[in-house]
């Protein structure tokens, strides 16, 4: 017969030799003594950083983690402190672009008038005076381009509108100077060649320019006016248009429609946005109006002040969108003179912008009656009278005679 071996089970100890207070395993004494692993968990686990204090539960001491005492807290954010760098990084930051953009800028523009090579000047007035000029400059355009801004093939560039700006303390002052204007082109120094030219009493204003460009041009303007002139901005058909189309169009209230099959005018009376091709028809119309070249001149000055207050706004200046497709576009065909900066420019368009808000006066050239060749005769007098007001930096109260 078989006999089955059964196990042994290890006695007991006395009950004095059992723990006080706590359960006693002796099959967990003899695994420890055996080293035998019986499985039995104590709740700790080993190697994990909840357990270095010792005990049970993980957190120290064996207390569970949600009920152990926790560390200092976080501090609360200084927002103070927080807005403060971030205004002065905003500020920083404002600054590099602006210097930057004043950089580029002013490496663009073409300083190509010396108005050093001007003789026998009058003296400077009060007022800071611009000399504005509107070229027939056909530069960089295509055949389409021509044919579409209705611009004629003509070779060169003549004068097409010239204004003077004076930008005064007491008022600022645009007076438009009618291209058919009778005047005496005085004796010069030629430019380019240096040589001497003698003067050449009746002749159209818009002549000098013809003769030796910006700087007879400014020569002739001083010696009829008698008035300083201290900067000259000129700007072609091309920029022209292309300014306009980069500030998205100009908005323009007409009091009577107009049509001119020349200029490719096509106007109905009211408040309308002009594109650049519109707008270039608008600012060269003259056979559409009984008053021709001085009605031309004041639609002129109407639009340009209109185009300077939308340019010099917040939302073109401060908008990089806006701003560099309209200086890139203008500062190309913008030609000034080589003492001219783009703070300058600045003031020019801030002035004009005074204009078209009312903080200033817009004027023709005082006229006296017809002269030869269907040209025009200055107010002598009344250009006296105007001319003294603004060297003097006076309100200017002298009206065009018509």
């Amino acid at each position: 017969m078989n006999h089955v071996q059964r196990p042994q089970v290890p006695q007991q100890p006395p009950r004095s030799q059992q723990g006080h207070g706590q359960g006693y395993n002796p099959n967990f004494t003899q695994a420890q003594n055996q080293g035998y692993d019986s499985g039995y968990s104590s709740g700790q686990v080993y190697g994990g950083p909840q357990n270095q204090g010792g005990g049970h539960g993980g957190g120290p001491g064996g207390v569970p983690p949600q009920y152990a005492p926790q560390g200092p807290g976080r501090p609360a954010p200084d927002w103070r402190k927080r807005i403060k760098i971030g205004s002065i990084v905003l500020v920083v930051g404002v600054l590099a672009w602006g210097i930057g953009t004043y950089a580029w800028a002013s490496s663009q523009m073409r300083n190509e008038v010396d108005l050093s090579k001007v003789i026998e000047r009058p003296e400077e007035g009060d007022c800071t005076t611009y000399l504005i000029v509107g070229s027939d400059s056909r530069e960089g355009m295509s055949a389409e381009e021509k044919k579409k801004l209705h611009t004629g093939s003509a070779e060169g560039k003549r004068t097409d509108s010239m204004m003077i700006l004076a930008a005064c303390s007491s008022g600022n002052t645009m007076v438009s100077l009618p291209r058919d204007s009778w005047v005496t082109i005085p004796n010069f120094v030629g430019s380019e060649s240096g040589k001497s030219y003698p003067a050449r009493g009746g002749s159209k204003l818009n002549a000098a320019y013809a003769m030796d460009g910006p700087e007879l041009l400014v020569r002739t303007v001083e010696f009829n006016t008698g008035l300083h002139i201290d900067h000259y901005a000129e700007i072609g058909f091309a920029g022209f248009a292309n300014i306009v189309d980069a500030l998205g169009g100009v908005e323009l209230n007409i009091d009577k429609g107009f049509k001119d099959k020349k200029s490719g005018a096509d106007f109905q009376a009211g408040k309308q946005t002009l594109n650049g091709e519109q707008a270039l028809a608008f600012v060269r119309t003259r056979y559409a109006f009984a008053e021709s070249d001085l009605q031309r001149t004041k639609n002129q000055q109407k639009f340009l002040s209109a185009l300077a207050n939308q340019a010099a706004t917040p939302g073109t200046i401060l908008n990089p969108f806006a701003l560099y497709p309209t200086l890139g576009a203008g500062l190309d065909t913008l030609i000034v003179d080589k003492d001219m900066s783009l703070y300058d420019l600045g003031k020019m368009f801030f002035a004009m912008k005074g204009i078209n808000s009312g903080d200033g006066k817009s004027m023709n050239m005082p006229i006296a009656g017809s002269a030869p060749q269907n040209s025009l005769k200055w107010d002598m007098p009344k250009v006296k009278q105007l001319v003294e007001q603004i060297k003097n930096d006076e309100k200017v109260t002298v009206e065009s005679s018509r």
